[in-house]
């Protein structure tokens, strides 16, 4: 019966990952005073996709045609350990953040190698931005869960939200800045205003788009389903780490009823801060991320020193 939970749990996180970016679209079209599309619309786009025979180039290898498949199921593989309605769930023993990062790794190391595969220019210069940017983004992101590690003494994610719950309301310095820096990292990892724009095809400020303007049809829906999950991840990863108060402890339907409303509450309040900063903030040149993101990485780094000064300290 549990794994039978987990596993609809996972199928829910996947199948409300596009209303999360149809709720962040609708948002930034109202604040920029634009008509907005329906809430739904992403499951259209995706309903089309699926329905669409995709096009391969000729000098596209096994790989192009692979690499989709890959980076949907390591990202249905992320969300089957992030802790969503339930803090615990029979995947809470593999609920690790290094075995999630891993499983990033994983889908962008294929994503970029099927931006290579067919040759064309786009496709290399995306690849060669993506890696760049995500070798600045881990450090960033594992030095802010690391602090919030060092004060649960584990890096399993469900076993830190039950210390935060435990230790009730305190202001910690530590979390503040390590929260700060994730945010940051999110920012960059998902492919958002100011380090790169989603809706643009422009040569000079592509990065993801760049990698997958070759897909279409069936492969292209599982990249952007994958993106769309992957910005929901991050998303459920912030309000259930730093703010995981309202998430299921067990699995009554009182609990898991609970739990849920408390996630789409707060994924709700994170899908209306973003779109205000990207409201508010210009894209940034490329040469500009890694100050970016090294400010990120110092966010987290702060927070790990505060940690030791403030709690192991004393």
């Amino acid at each position: 019966m549990d794994w039978i939970l987990a596993f609809l749990e996972t199928v829910l996180f996947a199948s409300l990952a596009p209303l999360l970016a149809g709720w962040i679209k609708w948002v930034k079209c109202r604040l920029q005073n634009r008509k907005a599309p329906s809430l739904v619309q992403p499951y259209r786009e995706l309903a089309k996709l699926f329905r669409k025979q995709p096009v391969v180039a000729d000098s596209a290898s096994w790989l192009f045609e692979f690499a989709p498949y890959v980076v949907f199921a390591s990202a249905v593989l992320s969300a089957a350990i992030v802790p969503f309605v339930a803090a615990h769930m029979p995947t809470s023993a593999i609920a690790d953040i290094i075995v999630l990062v891993g499983f990033f790794a994983l889908g962008r190391f294929f994503l970029a190698l099927a931006g290579m595969d067919v040759g064309t220019a786009f496709g290399g210069m995306g690849s060669s931005r993506e890696m760049t940017i995500a070798s600045l983004a881990e450090p960033a992101m594992l030095m802010a869960v690391f602090t919030l590690a060092m004060s649960a003494s584990t890096t399993n994610l469900s076993t830190a939200i039950d210390y935060v719950l435990n230790s009730g309301l305190v202001l910690r310095p530590s979390f503040i800045f390590a929260l700060a820096g994730l945010l940051l990292v999110a920012v960059a990892e998902t492919g958002r205003i100011p380090v790169d724009n989603p809706a643009t095809h422009l040569e000079l400020t592509m990065i993801h788009e760049a990698m997958i303007l070759e897909y279409s049809g069936r492969h292209l829906a599982f990249i952007e389903w994958a993106s769309q999950i992957r910005l929901m991840l991050y998303g459920v990863l912030i309000a259930n780490i730093f703010l995981p108060w309202g998430i299921a402890h067990d699995f009554s339907p009182q609990e898991m009823g609970y739990g849920f409303l408390a996630i789409m509450a707060k994924l709700l309040v994170l899908g209306i801060i973003l779109p205000v900063c990207e409201t508010l903030f210009a894209k940034m040149r490329l040469f500009r991320v890694p100050e970016f993101l090294g400010f990120a990485y110092l966010l987290s780094l702060l927070g790990m020193l505060s940690h030791i000064i403030l709690e192991v300290g004393n």
